[in-house]
């Protein structure tokens, strides 16, 4: 049996639905068995199918700006506490 770890690994695969038919079936019965992992499998498959539905937003320039100020922020300071690969 799969672990919960082995499950979030093989997600993207199993909603992708480019798994072999071995590991599906793994991984159905995990989800079928682990009320944990179903709701994260549930959850994110709903999510995504609201996502595939919509069209792509363009977002005002000033919004942009400071959102990509934040995430180069965030990333100065992650890579100063050490962290990195």
């Amino acid at each position: 049996m799969l672990t919960c770890k082995e499950f979030l690994q093989e997600l993207n695969e199993f909603l992708d639905e480019t798994a072999d038919q071995e590991l599906r079936e793994r991984l159905m019965t995990h989800v079928s068995e682990c009320p944990n992992c179903f709701v994260i499998f549930d959850t994110t498959r709903k999510t995504l199918r609201v996502y595939k539905g919509l069209e792509a937003q363009e977002i005002p320039d000033d919004v942009h700006k400071r959102l990509m100020e934040l995430i180069a922020k965030r990333c100065k300071c992650s890579g100063a506490s050490g962290g990195g690969a």
